[in-house]
């Protein structure tokens, strides 16, 4: 029986035109347009499936879901799942809120 990779799988991407459409230019294959409630079910969806190591997903997208599922995802290490904001957007999440909110790790000092 082989063994799995820890590291193994595939990206998703989930989120407005403008995102998708960026993403897939570059390769990623698994890249969903959605926004709204039903972005939040392809989130979900996506989330299930345990194929992909890493889900990104509109920031726009979280004002769409409840506290639990947000705690869900920013807690989640399989996959790691990260909120990209659209290009423009004010609501960049620093490298170093990332490390600390996904490893646990504060890099800032």
């Amino acid at each position: 029986m082989a063994k799995k990779n820890l590291f193994s799988g595939t990206i998703a991407v989930i989120g407005e035109r403008e995102l998708v459409m960026g993403f897939r230019l570059i390769g990623i294959e698994d890249s969903y347009m959605a926004d709204g409630e039903k972005g939040v079910e392809k989130v979900m969806e996506i989330y299930k499936t345990g194929k992909h190591s890493v889900i990104m997903i509109s920031q726009n997208l979280r004002r769409n879901m409840d506290a639990k599922l947000l705690s869900k995802l920013e807690s989640s290490t399989k996959p790691v799942v990260v909120f990209v904001p659209l290009p423009g957007s004010e609501e960049e999440e620093s490298i170093a809120q990332l490390a600390k909110r996904v490893l646990g790790v504060d890099i800032g000092r």
